[in-house]
Parts: C-alpha cells; sequence; structure tokens
C-alpha cells in the first residue's frame, strides 16, 4: 500500500514546457488546492489517513453525517472526499483546515504515481477494447472484420471459459499509472505539472503520491 506523501486534484488539461535547448515536454496540468477535512487515527479507526477535500459545495447538497463531519472539524464542506493513509508521524504535521503546500510535498524530477478514472467509452468490441487484430480482410471474407472469433470448444468443456476478452463495458475504471516525473511545480497557483499524460478526461479527480515502487517515495538523490 502506498503510504507516500500525496495529493488530490484537478485535471486541467495538457500543455508543453520547452527548455532552453528547444526541448519539448508534453505535461499535464493538476490544480490541486485540497485541504485536510479529518484525520484517521490507529486508536479510533485501526489505521492512520489524512481526509483530504476538494471544490467548496453548499451545505443542502451534503447529507448529514458528512455535514456533521465538517461541522465539528470546523470546515468548509467540500464536493470531492479522498483518504490517503499515511503514517502517524505525518499526519500529525497538519491541522485541520490546513491546504496542502505542493512545494513541500513535490519537487520538480521526482517520480510519482497517478491514479484517476479512465474515461468511458460504453459498449465497445474486441478491437478497441482489447487490441484484437480482427479477422481476414481478403476476397470472400463475409462480415466478420472486426470480430472475436470462436469463443470456445463444442462439447468439451462445453461452456465458455470465465474471463474471456469479449465486447463489453470499456474504460470507466481505476487506472494508476506508476513512476511519473513531477515536470513542474507552481505552488502559488496550486499547479502541479506532471510529465506525459495521465487518466482520465478533463476535469476528473486524480490523486499524486509519491512512487511506491521507488525509494524515499520517488524523490531526487539529492533531496
Amino acid at each position: 500500500m502506498n503510504t507516500n506523501p500525496g495529493i488530490i486534484g484537478r485535471k486541467l488539461g495538457m500543455t508543453q514546457l520547452v527548455a532552453a535547448d528547444g526541448t519539448v515536454t508534453p505535461c499535464t496540468v493538476i490544480e490541486a488546492r485540497a485541504i485536510v477535512v479529518a484525520k484517521r487515527t490507529q486508536e479510533k479507526d485501526g489505521y492512520d489517513a489524512l481526509v483530504l477535500g476538494l471544490g467548496d459545495v453548499s451545505e443542502k447538497h451534503v447529507n448529514r453525517p458528512v455535514g456533521g463531519l465538517f461541522k465539528k472539524n470546523q470546515v468548509t464542506p467540500k464536493r470531492h472526499l479522498r483518504e490517503l493513509r499515511c503514517s502517524a508521524e505525518y499526519a500529525a504535521k497538519f491541522e485541520l483546515g490546513q491546504e496542502l503546500a505542493l512545494d513541500e510535498l513535490f519537487e520538480v524530477g521526482q517520480f510519482v504515481d497517478v491514479q484517476a478514472t479512465s474515461k468511458g467509452r460504453g459498449f465497445t468490441g474486441v478491437m478497441r477494447r482489447h487490441n484484437f487484430k480482427g479477422a481476414v480482410r481478403s476476397h470472400g471474407a463475409h462480415e466478420y472484420k472486426r470480430h472475436g472469433g470462436s469463443i470456445g470448444s463444442n462439447m468439451t468443456p462445453g461452456r465458455v471459459f470465465k474471463g474471456k476478452r469479449m465486447a463489453g463495458q470499456s474504460g470507466n475504471e481505476t487506472v494508476s499509472v506508476l513512476n511519473q516525473k513531477v515536470a513542474g511545480v507552481i505552488a502559488e497557483d496550486g499547479l502541479i505539472l506532471v510529465r506525459g499524460g495521465t487518466p482520465g478526461a478533463r476535469g476528473a479527480i486524480v490523486t499524486v503520491r509519491g512512487a511506491v515502487k521507488k525509494k524515499n517515495g520517488g524523490r531526487v538523490a539529492s533531496a
């Protein structure tokens, strides 16, 4: 489980960074102005975590249990909430209602893991969903160009195996992309620039955390 420092934000889109030598780097722009709305503790909940909130919302649009949490902790209601597991020592550094400073969480060159809900593509065929090659398109082929072909045998086993790759719902699922580099941090504007593309459409809620498969949370060696 990833317990490295992180934050939640909103994907704004993509841009380019042009270096002095003319090198162009594609980057995803993420606006991250999350605040701490609650904490989870080992004594009460059995684990330690920070509950982050993003995007203001009217009190009438939250249910009573969640609204009571906001009132108890004296924070403004937030539309999106996410729990980020962490150590008790790290959680103790933050106060309720405090906004997380991006320049203290990330640095340029650091490796991060980005998680979001991918774009929903509806009901799609096997070529788009599973990258099938498709049937032959030679002379005589008839209406099977984008079909998946056989899905099983006749008498034995007499059924279709579970997990058979077929047409169906594509996208709209949680996707994590590991070991992406931080290309820039603009703390005063609440922006993180992540090299390359990230899952989700514009406006999607994105979770950015230090890379779990890198030492020291993916931070650069000089840090």
